[in-house]
């Protein structure tokens, strides 16, 4: 690798110039950058705050409610005197009255109704913690992404450093006659594509950046850098092959417990619509007066009457149900199909996740490997570089020769940098599965 060490120093100064960068985020400050301000999680959140409040109504309906009333009538021409007869006259009353009533019972639906709520609560809670997980997964991938670019950058800056010194070389040898016109032109040509390439992977490196931006919901990209971690060649797999991470992961993943919640809600909502089978109580009780005034009749004062006409009551009221056109046995099924489907629902998130996981493993096999042929090809191409331009140095090779060497090495540097950090992410995914925090 003797031709990366000459260009080196040009890549450190090309490379800042090409993120704009001023500030180096590292993975962690991104992920939590996120999760405070991504607009999927804050939405979970209001979710959440919505399923509390759910609960809390729930709750207080327990309590015995409390409704105060007044009225104010008028009345012209016939109607009821102060001595209960009809008279021909104009007449006004005022009425205040104050009244609560509890349920007693009423088919323990209130009871079923709060712990259904709670489910609620808790499948709200494990959505949020969901789309934090899949947050935490899009920035990972992102910032290796980014990772990747760079890499491919480098390789491409690389090669430009390369084709520069050899046109150099060659405008020399031009003048002194050891090379011909043909040949400046053709490596000019290598040096104009090699450029383009160049151009090509900085400006995917700049949407990348964006992309990565954009998730933590920053308003620009401008100014904003990752932190290059040290990353080893080759990731190890975890010793728990894909079926015990998945037996791990689908205790805990929060996608599958709030299926799970909501299914334990489907079986108390069935409960629910059960409740409407069984008699309701209710109790109540109030209090009330009224003032009544007739035109051309004297009428106790206002206070007077209202002190006469206090009144105070307590009851109970029982409604059996009998028949309601079939309400009920339709609510019953319908709450039980609605089981059905959500017992559907989680065995298909339990699928998709054995399925990412299943993916996630032979992904992390295959660039494993692929890493290390890709290893064993980048050394190749590079002593057959190194062969190949001592040949054209000494004139016993053409400068196509020696672009097709270079092209082959810049290539496998390519290849490898695709496969390496395909593997990183791959293990990082399999080991976030396995409950593990996600950090480079």
């Amino acid at each position: 690798m003797k031709f990366n060490k000459l260009y080196m120093l040009a890549m450190l100064v090309a490379l800042p110039q090409a993120l704009g960068a001023q500030e180096a985020w590292d993975l962690r400050k991104c992920i939590d950058h996120a999760l405070e301000n991504n607009l999927t999680v804050k939405s979970g959140e209001v979710s959440v705050q919505q399923s509390e409040v759910d609960l809390n109504t729930a709750k207080n309906s327990r309590l015995p409610d409390l409704a105060a009333s007044a009225g104010q009538n008028f009345s012209f021409g016939r109607g009821l005197s102060e001595s209960n007869t009809y008279v021909n006259t104009n007449t006004a009353s005022t009425s205040f009255s104050l009244g609560s009533s509890i349920n007693v019972f009423n088919g323990f639906r209130t009871n079923r109704t709060i712990k259904m709520d709670a489910l609620n609560l808790e499948a709200a809670t494990a959505d949020l913690e969901k789309a934090r997980d899949d947050i935490r997964v899009q920035v990972t991938r992102a910032y290796v992404q980014i990772l990747y670019d760079m890499e491919i950058l480098q390789v491409a800056e690389r090669q430009v450093s390369i084709d520069s010194v050899q046109v150099e070389r060659l405008r020399a040898m031009l003048e002194n006659g050891k090379a011909s016109p043909s040949e400046l032109a053709q490596q000019e040509a290598a040096l104009g594509q090699s450029r383009l390439t160049a151009t090509q992977a900085r400006n995917t490196l700049n949407l990348s950046v964006l992309d990565l931006a954009q998730l933590l919901e920053l308003p620009s990209p401008s100014g904003f850098s990752i932190v290059v971690p040290e990353i080893p060649d080759c990731q190890a797999l975890p010793g728990a092959g894909p079926e015990e991470i998945y037996a791990s992961a689908v205790a805990v993943r929060p996608a599958v417990k709030a299926e799970q919640f909501r299914l334990e809600a489907a079986d108390m909502n069935i409960r629910i619509a059960r409740s409407s089978l069984y008699p309701s109580l209710t109790l109540n009780g109030g209090i009330g007066s009224n003032f009544y005034k007739s035109n051309g009749y004297e009428s106790a004062d206002f206070w007077g009457q209202m002190k006469n006409n206090f009144s105070q009551y307590v009851g109970l009221s029982l409604n059996i149900p009998i028949f309601a056109r079939l309400s009920t046995r339709n609510s019953i099924r319908s709450a039980a199909l609605s089981r059905t489907r959500q017992m559907i629902q989680l065995e298909s998130v339990r699928k998709s996740l054995y399925k990412e996981i299943q993916q996630a493993w032979y992904n992390a096999v295959a660039s494993g490997a692929k890493l290390s042929s890709c290893t064993d090809a980048l050394d190749s191409a590079e002593k057959s570089f190194e062969l190949m331009a001592a040949r054209y140095e000494n004139g016993k090779a053409s400068i196509t020769e020696f672009n097709d060497s270079k092209n082959n090495v810049m290539k496998a540097q390519s290849d490898l940098a695709q496969a390496r950090f395909e593997n990183l992410f791959q293990i990082k995914l399999l080991d976030f599965y396995a409950g593990a925090e996600i950090s480079l």
